[in-house]
């Protein structure tokens, strides 16, 4: 049997019709966009060509949509370009920190608590704001905490872990309501980009981060939407690329690459999410039958169409991802950014996990078949049982 694979959140194989286009802009318009002879010229076109079309998918303006090496430096240009530009807020209140305030929540993506982390080193105060049991975060927790001198709002809009789906919309909204205009407010898109509506006017957030890697564009390359009217210190430093935020010659390919991998995840969005629920809620409910002592990590209907995540009773969870892996099938514990940690990731025990389970992350793609699926849950129920007769 030929490996199945089954952990799209970490990385997605590349579309043939991407790769194409990549290879023909590799060698056609392979000038350095800053010079002005005719082929950084033709490069120069054809990387704003890119930006145009992302920013028409986006709603957005295409001065709006800044090219970066990932999703990760995109949520780092955010989060440290937005606090180092506004270190202090033009409202504060007597005995309020010299440095500003941050909110964000915590079960964000480690490229988010890091970054976070950082500032904190350089004085700034960082609030990590609980979720509920369900791995969502409740509006009101966030509008509760914003302080005078609060002056940036960090929730990722999908978990990488979980899948669960926060409400960015409503949280823009309460924020609106409640004449809170100080904070900007950011939402990491990585895991939402292709399945949910990433258009930020309709969110109501002012800067949002997304890559190509997870839409099966290429790795190498992420977007940052910035609204016009905030500015950002940038974290790179060089030449005026990217109106003076991201430093370096642009790589056109991968940016061509990244505009037309989200193009087609927008063609392909409806169907293929109608597919993966149908994928993902019949999965659950056959490991939750078949296998006992499971638990589902994450709301059930708002998460990702693609997510899967599962807690077992008396399974280590690492040797049941090795132990899968070497029948053929590719899962994670986790997210790919942490798997040099061990036990529960940060994720996991915010939602209460222990060390006495361990748990899965199984994540469905373009191809992945329901008789995929069936082999795997028959070997998975194998696994499982001969790691509990062990433990």
């Amino acid at each position: 049997m030929s490996a199945i694979y089954l952990d799209y959140a970490a990385a997605t194989p590349v579309d043939k019709k991407v790769n194409s286009l990549m290879s023909e802009v590799s060698t056609r318009f392979f000038g350095n966009p800053s010079s002005v002879h005719s082929f950084g010229l033709e490069a120069k076109k054809t990387l704003e060509e890119a930006r145009k079309k992302i920013a028409g998918l986006s709603g957005v303006k295409s001065d709006e949509i800044i090219f970066t090496g990932s999703g990760t430096e995109s949520i780092n240009l955010a989060i440290l370009g937005v606090a180092r530009f506004y270190p202090e807020p033009s409202k504060m209140s007597s005995g309020a920190s010299k440095k500003g305030h941050i909110l964000t929540t915590n079960i964000e993506h480690m490229s988010v608590l890091r970054a976070c982390r950082q500032l904190e080193k350089e004085g700034f105060k960082v609030d990590y704001l609980p979720v509920e049991q369900n791995g969502i975060i409740d509006p009101e927790r966030i509008i509760k905490a914003v302080k005078p001198n609060t002056i940036l709002i960090s929730v990722q809009y999908a978990n990488n872990e979980i899948g669960t789906i926060q409400p960015i919309k409503t949280i823009a909204q309460k924020l609106k309501m409640a004449d809170l205009s100080v904070p900007v407010f950011h939402t990491d898109a990585c895991q939402a980009a292709g399945f949910l509506n990433i258009r930020p006017e309709t969110l109501g957030v002012d800067l949002l981060s997304f890559n190509g890697s997870k839409i099966y564009g290429p790795k190498g390359v992420g977007v940052l939407f910035k609204k016009n009217k905030i500015k950002l210190e940038p974290i790179i430093y060089g030449g005026p690329q990217e109106r003076g935020l991201r430093a370096g010659t642009e790589n056109v390919s991968l940016a061509t690459g990244m505009a037309l991998s989200l193009e087609l995840a927008e063609e392909n969005k409806a169907k293929e999410v109608k597919r993966l629920t149908s994928l993902r809620d019949w999965l659950i409910q056959k490991i939750q039958i078949k296998i006992p002592e499971t638990k589902l990590n994450g709301d059930s209907k708002k998460r990702l169409p693609n997510n899967i995540n599962i807690s077992f009773k008396g399974v280590d969870g690492e040797m049941l991802m090795l132990g899968l892996n070497r029948r053929g099938f590719a899962v994670s514990t986790g997210s790919a950014c942490t798997t040099s940690e061990t036990g529960p990731s940060h994720v996991i025990s915010a939602l209460g996990g222990s060390k006495e389970e361990g748990n899965l992350r199984i994540t469905l793609g373009r191809e992945t078949t329901k008789k995929e699926l069936e082999t795997f849950l028959e070997t998975l129920k194998e696994e499982v049982t001969k790691l509990r007769k062990l433990s």
